[in-house]
């Protein structure tokens, strides 16, 4: 029987990529809003990307790419250790088992300590932190990590942070219908104290977008409420937001030019061309070209 390889779908992919360009681009500041215990360790002055790991299922014929792996060090120390973030989007009742086999694979490749965590951002009240394996004679081991379930934190504990990974993950926390308004003018609001070049700003604001979405209605509304803050000047010079709105309230943000400037930025930053695509709706093969101009 030939081999059926079963890729990941693409609304899956197209969130693990969401995910790696966020927590790539804001490690430090990820790591210190969910993981304050583990940032007290890390020394974020020896953090150095690792490069994709792709792990292959041959029983289940199934490609899945690690995508943030990144080495660093022990603070004050030369322990160079691995931290390894596996974005997860939909329950998988077998996850537990996944994460070790990540765990086997990357230990076995680089032989470092290996700090392990899983980021839950579904709805379900479904998650695990540890893989068992025992028998009724003997028990072999127990594999714990790190978790964050999004849907169980409370965003109203994040909005005076001012730190950009967690406006961004707003959009996935413990919200309510009713109080998505209110959750993105919290969202504009820590973006304007945010010292942000624009394609760091690009990037987190389209994350947000991504995940929370209001009507046309929800958006009168909050506009209305931006109007009555004591920073609305500075809400409404924000590009990002004209360009959400522009299409009623000011198109020339999305005018070609503006989106070679903003997809330029985010080159510079190391951003993937097709992350860049996506956000900026250039064709990949003008970002190409951009790219060959830097």
């Amino acid at each position: 029987m030939p081999l059926v390889v079963r890729e990941v779908p693409r609304i899956y992919m197209k969130h693990d990529q969401l995910y790696k360009e966020l927590i790539n681009t804001f490690f430090k500041e990820f790591i210190e809003a969910f993981f304050p215990d583990v940032y007290e360790h890390l020394d974020f002055q020896a953090i150095k990307p690792i490069s994709e790991e792709v792990y292959t299922d041959v029983l289940q014929g199934e490609n899945r790419r690690l995508d943030i792996v990144v080495e660093t060090k022990l603070r004050n120390t030369d322990v160079v250790i691995i931290v390894h973030i596996e974005p997860q989007s939909y329950v998988q009742r077998e996850f537990h088992e996944r994460m070790f086999r990540y765990f086997s694979l990357l230990y076995n490749k680089y032989r470092k300590p290996i700090v392990p965590i899983a980021v839950f951002s579904y709805k379900e009240n479904w998650e695990k932190n540890r893989y068992t394996m025992e028998f009724p004679f003997f028990h072999v081991l127990t594999f714990h990590y790190l978790t964050l379930h999004l849907r169980k934190k409370n965003w109203r504990d994040y909005i005076r942070s001012d730190n950009p990974a967690a406006a961004a993950l707003l959009s996935k926390m413990g919200y309510n219908e009713d109080e998505k308004i209110e959750v993105k003018k919290e969202f504009l609001r820590m973006i304007t104290r945010m010292e942000l070049d624009p394609a760091r700003q690009r990037l987190i604001y389209g994350f947000f977008e991504t995940y929370l979405k209001l009507s046309k209605k929800e958006e009168d509304k909050l506009m209305e409420e931006i109007r009555n803050l004591p920073e609305a000047e500075k809400i409404l010079e924000i590009p990002i937001s004209y360009e959400e709105k522009g299409k009623e309230l000011g198109k020339e943000i999305g005018k070609e030019i503006g989106k070679k400037e903003v997809a330029t930025e985010m080159l510079k930053k190391g951003l993937s061309v097709e992350f860049i695509s996506d956000v900026t709706h250039l064709e990949v093969q003008e970002i190409e070209r951009l790219k060959k101009q830097i």
